[in-house]
């Protein structure tokens, strides 16, 4: 098997749920696939600069989706998020979309931490 394959068979581009706290209490739930390469320098490229809002904005644009796949924001609607929105607001939001993979691997970490000490448990 090719190394591209197996890396590919190994994951899953399946949208996951991403979530943010809001100031009244509430969560603003979104859904993104794992971002690729490509998608990360498509949004840097539209931002035109190299601040991270502005990147970070794009990313949403292009990423976010409801729970049926559909965009949840149109390019058109940048200017009313940048003016609109709270700068920790658009942080959170990055920050969750661009841990989409930092947590899976985490949970998987655990996941083999724990049935490695149950293996050395096991065999004492």
């Amino acid at each position: 098997m090719r190394a591209l394959d197996r890396l590919k068979s190994a994951l899953s581009m399946q949208p996951q749920k991403k979530s943010v706290q809001l100031p009244d209490g509430s969560e603003f739930e979104f859904y993104m696939a794992p971002l690729t390469l490509a998608q990360r320098k498509k949004a840097q490229k539209l931002a035109g600069s190299d601040d991270a809002t502005d990147f970070a904005l794009q990313l949403l644009v292009m990423v976010a989706r409801d729970q049926d796949g559909q965009a949840l924001f149109a390019q058109g609607e940048l200017a009313e998020l940048r003016n609109a929105i709270p700068a920790k607001i658009v942080d959170d939001l990055m920050l969750a979309m661009l841990d989409a993979g930092a947590k899976a691997e985490e949970e998987e970490d655990e996941i083999d931490s724990k049935s490695a000490d149950a293996a050395v448990r096991k065999g004492r």
